[in-house]
């Protein structure tokens, strides 16, 4: 044994994973067994002392506590795993597609985050998501959404959408403000492939200053800014889905987002617009007309190209 290098039990961990029962899926032995490893080894590398292990516990514990105590409205372990970059890893693994002609590749994606409502309105194309005041920039969002292979058009794909207010909340989390389902809507793409709608030009936010992520960022002497940015899940029974973020390419804090979510090709350009777009009836909800316009287009690949299904547990 090299000098200084501590004798713990060798076999302690292999111990610890051979007690799985017969009945434990493969793929649930091998995810137990590859965290036990990383786990074990990590407490060995660093000495994890009693009192460390203790407020570790404590932390997780604490992190349950916020979310029994706010009814689920905060996710406060997502949130962890957001700040720590797992979701981000996760989700490039999950949406990896190989392709022959490195020209041409599906619009990236980008964490779901905790904010995503299966409860989003269906909204006809051209119409606002913006229900409700606010001291934001009224914008005219439109692209066309496109196959990776043949570069068509394709009809009849859902285009998910939603953002936080120009407050920095999200609808349920600022009733007072915010009616239901402001900020938030589906639509289906034309038989040109497009989509067409008003939004907000979106505004930077912070994460809660409080709690265990809170905590975490700043043992870490980390700041707690999300850029701004716009949630998209884009989908087809035909296609590979895209859930992604776009962010405006003036956004402060687009190389240390704190959730590591920032992709190359998901920074755009919000542009000045003079006149209502042709076929557009101009905006009159809160914010009056649109000052600004995004042309966003997105590429999905078909689901025949996608190179990673994870196994079953």
């Amino acid at each position: 044994m090299p000098q200084g290098e501590k004798n713990y039990d060798p076999q302690f961990t292999q111990h610890v994973i051979d007690t799985c029962g017969p009945n434990t899926s493969p793929r649930m032995k091998t995810i137990f067994a590859a965290a036990m490893k990383h786990l074990h080894n990590f407490a060995r590398e660093i000495d994890l002392t009693p009192e460390e292990w203790l407020a570790g516990v404590q932390f997780f514990n604490e992190t349950g506590k916020i979310w029994a105590e706010s009814e689920g409205k905060r996710n406060e372990m997502h949130r962890l795993s957001d700040i720590v970059g797992l979701e981000s890893l996760v989700t490039e693994i999950a949406n990896y597609v190989q392709t022959d002609n490195p020209d041409y590749s599906p619009t990236s994606a980008a964490i779901l985050g905790p904010f995503w409502s299966p409860n989003a309105p269906w909204r006809t194309l051209g119409d606002s998501i913006i229900q409700d005041p606010h001291e934001g920039t009224v914008t005219y969002m439109h692209g066309i959404i496109r196959d990776l292979k043949t570069q068509k058009p394709i009809p009849n794909v859902t285009f998910d959408m939603w953002q936080a207010s120009s407050n920095g909340k999200y609808d349920f989390q600022d009733p007072d403000s915010q009616s239901d389902n402001n900020l938030r809507g589906k639509y289906k793409t034309d038989e040109n492939g497009e989509y067409k709608l008003y939004c907000l030009r979106p505004t930077a936010y912070s994460l809660p200053q409080d709690g265990p992520s809170w905590q975490l960022l700043q043992a870490l002497d980390r700041h707690p800014m999300r850029p701004a940015h716009i949630h998209l899940m884009v989908t087809h029974d035909d296609y590979k889905p895209v859930i992604t973020q776009i962010y405006p390419k003036d956004d402060p804090w687009l190389a240390t987002d704190t959730v590591f979510a920032v992709k190359d090709d998901l920074v755009v350009d919000f542009v000045p617009i003079k006149d209502t777009p042709a076929g557009m009836s101009e905006h009159k909800g809160p914010g009056g007309r649109a000052t600004r316009e995004l042309q966003l287009d997105i590429t999905l690949a078909p689901k025949g190209m996608a190179a990673h299904s994870g196994p079953k547990l």
